[in-house]
């Protein structure tokens, strides 16, 4: 059996544009309960004080963490799974990759398809935060303390290099679709600096960012936007994207509603895909699953 209850709150104005929402939750796990959690061009940051996790990376071992309740899952370039049992409860963000480099205080070179708990970070810092959480007494009061917390640990770190911010403002804007070669211009870099410096910072090459933007658009649109069960039996979140990441609206001739046919040659079409066969690679990727796949486990109810 699987229960429990989500918590959503909206951070302070001023940290919008670095962290979409508050995420909080407590469910209770009878039987193991696995996720399959897709990559994205974003920071996954969960801090917890109940059951632990296990994350594992299917492509290797050393990437995941075991028996962690709190922990920074830096950008992912591939899918990678979930797994708790018990009575789990905490908050879960997702950043922007320039926001959880100022949080931090490391670039995300450093946690590039890695999972690390949070007391191994940096100045423990969010190790600290964690037990605050945990002592507060409600979900308003966890919500407050972060809005303070994160905003001072904002406020006090330096901004980043502004023509990689640029750059990534860039990609989102063109929602992945421009040219390495075009970015490196606008920027007024040669294409190998901008490919060093990006993937420093971010986490990931700026061509490699540029078909998670286009994945997490896709994805999104299709209304895959909570938990859902897949055909494998897998628990997963869902692609949805996280603050700096526009939601994208499904072209008007692909229409996702659940028994309606779906032209996945337009949806490729409209966001930015070479071809059918360049779309069901990045789903494969991404997600672990066609995105057939990923649209028929949706739940009926949307």
């Amino acid at each position: 059996m699987t229960d429990g209850e989500i918590v959503t709150g909206r951070p302070d104005v001023r940290l919008r544009p670095f962290v979409d929402r508050y995420v909080g939750y407590r469910e209770r796990a009878d039987l193991p309960l696995v996720r399959r959690e897709s990559a994205g061009a974003f920071v996954v940051l969960i801090l917890g004080w109940g059951a632990p996790l296990d994350v594992t990376d299917p492509r290797s071992a050393e990437r995941g963490v075991t028996q962690v309740d709190s922990f920074v899952a830096g950008t992912f370039d591939g899918w990678c799974t979930t797994r708790m049992l018990g009575v789990g409860e905490g908050v879960e963000l997702l950043l922007a990759p320039l926001a959880a480099r100022r949080l931090l205080g490391l670039p995300l070179s450093e946690l590039t398809n890695r999972a690390v708990e949070v007391g191994q970070l940096p100045g423990r810092w969010l190790a600290r935060l964690r037990v605050r959480l945990a002592e507060a007494p409600g979900w308003p009061e966890r919500f407050v303390l972060l809005d303070r917390v994160l905003g001072a640990r904002l406020a006090a770190s330096p901004p980043v290099d502004a023509r990689v911010d640029r750059a990534w403002q860039w990609l989102v804007a063109s929602g992945g679709r421009g040219s390495v070669a075009a970015l490196a211009d606008e920027v007024g870099w040669s294409r190998r600096h901008l490919a060093f410096r990006f993937r420093h910072e971010v986490g990931l090459p700026p061509k490699t960012a540029a078909r998670l933007l286009r994945f997490q658009q896709a994805c999104t649109a299709l209304g895959n936007v909570g938990p859902n069960v897949g055909p494998d039996g897998l628990d997963g979140p869902g692609c949805e994207p996280p603050a700096g990441v526009e939601r994208a609206e499904p072209p008007a001739a692909a229409p996702p509603g659940v028994g309606r046919p779906v032209d996945w040659a337009a949806v490729a079409a409209g966001y930015g895909y070479y071809d059918q066969s360049h779309l069901i690679r990045d789903f494969r990727e991404f997600a672990g699953v066609t995105p057939a796949a990923l649209l028929a486990s949706r739940p009926a109810a949307g």
